[in-house]
């Protein structure tokens, strides 16, 4: 670290960190902060995007801090609503992570801005829009910096009210994304129409997401399609709110070749980039392809490395669990939660080896595909610019709010939306 950036460190340590940040971690060298902030570093160096890492267990938090701090990038680490809420399948979640990061960070030294997300917060119906209005609370109290409502499962007005909604809950110096378009593949595609209905509307209530998530091709989990991530879909709805600065998030990463993620990062306003699945199984030791997705032998079953992630008597008890269960596939993720403690219990080189799995892989991300290299120093720019962890909105008021009624909403949203595509559990 230079003695520059040592000194601009400093100071954003001081003034940078949110306040539930500082009220949870008075003496932390750890700079945990606003999704703002992570977005500002990747949009001033322009043509980049970051890691948004799901932390499915402690051995993926490791790795991609260590990855970050060895690129000089500043990063996001999440955890969604199916994998850390209440029916959550990861012993990672929603009021544990900052804790893990925090203590993880000062540990090892980490001296990069990272934002603490909580990914695919959905609200489906009424019952979570009520339950959003205690837990949402509940979650940024226990560290969360950066959110992503997603109401995306309901039609587009419902998915805008649904936003509208819940946004007195959630600080405005947090990090927001919103979602336009389940995430479920080649079906059910976005639109620039769906898009720039939500952000106007979200935009005449004075509400400016820093990220957009669109169904642009892409899967969570296990990919099955070969086509991935239409990047001239995604560019052409991001051309198309320009004017509300809003940037992109990629969901469904994995298993997308690095020629279509580096297209992503240089030709359109993304800037975030979720990585969950692969995570999971490099730190596990599953054989994996180029792009990180999981290699199944003609059973559907995933195959084991030999020497990299646990151990092999780990290995065949987690399978033989999985086989119990019935698990296969995609729906070992359900694994994470049983096996935590008996993985964090393996001798020290073993724990190690699933660390640096995840850290080779994420360093290769961050530096040779999505650009982010040497934006920690970006983002702790703009904490001193704006003089302390409060960024404010990228983009000012453009719509008329006496116009963005309920009834305008209902009527003009009835109007925007296409093939919503198959219904389903598309989440993850």
């Amino acid at each position: 670290m230079s003695s520059t950036y040592a000194q601009d460190f400093a100071k954003a340590l001081q003034i940078g960190r949110p306040p539930n940040i500082t009220r949870l971690f008075p003496n932390s060298k750890a700079l945990l902060v606003s999704g703002k902030v992570i977005d500002r570093a990747l949009s001033a160096k322009g043509k980049a995007m970051t890691i948004a890492a799901n932390g499915r267990n402690h051995f993926v938090i490791q790795g991609a801090l260590k990855a970050a701090q060895r690129a000089n990038a500043a990063i996001i680490l999440e955890i969604a609503k199916s994998e850390g809420g209440r029916g959550a399948y990861c012993a990672t979640n929603y009021w544990n992570l900052a804790r893990q990061a925090d203590q993880v960070m000062n540990e090892l030294g980490i001296t990069v801005p990272v934002a603490i997300h909580a990914d695919h917060y959905a609200v489906k119906n009424a019952k979570d829009l009520e339950e959003a209005k205690v837990e949402v609370p509940s979650m940024f109290e226990a560290g969360i910096t950066s959110i992503a409502i997603d109401a995306s499962h309901q039609p587009d007005p419902d998915n805008l009210l649904a936003s509208l909604a819940i946004n007195p809950y959630i600080p405005a110096w947090a990090g927001l994304e919103t979602e336009v378009g389940e995430i479920k593949g080649s079906e059910g595609l976005s639109t620039a129409k769906e898009a720039l209905f939500l952000i106007q509307g979200l935009n005449a209530h004075g509400i400016s997401p820093d990220w957009i998530a669109l169904n642009n091709g892409t899967a969570h989990g296990i990919q099955t399609s070969e086509q991935g991530i239409q990047v001239e879909l995604t560019a052409e709805i991001h051309q198309a709110l320009t004017a509300y600065k809003v940037s992109g998030a990629q969901h469904g990463t994995s298993g997308n070749n690095s020629d279509r993620l580096r297209r992503i990062a240089q030709e359109t306003n993304t800037t975030k980039a979720n990585v969950a699945t692969a995570l999971q199984m490099i730190s596990w030791g599953v054989e994996v392809d180029e792009y990180g997705n999981a290699a199944l032998d003609g059973d559907g079953n995933l195959i084991k490395v030999p020497g990299q992630g646990m151990s092999e008597e780990m290995w065949a008890e987690m399978m033989a669990y999985a086989q119990e269960k019935g698990w296969k596939g995609g729906n070992t993720k359900k694994l994470n939660l049983p096996f935590e403690n008996k993985l964090l219990a393996q001798p020290a080189s073993v724990r190690h080896r699933m660390v640096d799995g995840v850290e080779r892989f994420v360093y290769d991300l961050i530096t040779k595909v999505f650009n982010a290299q040497d934006t920690a120093p970006l983002g702790v720019e703009a904490i001193l610019q704006a003089g302390g962890f409060d960024l404010g909105p990228k983009a000012q008021r453009i719509e008329d709010p006496a116009k963005w009624s309920e009834d305008y909403i209902r009527a003009t949203g009835a109007t925007v939306g296409g093939d919503k595509g198959p219904k389903g559990n598309f989440e993850d």
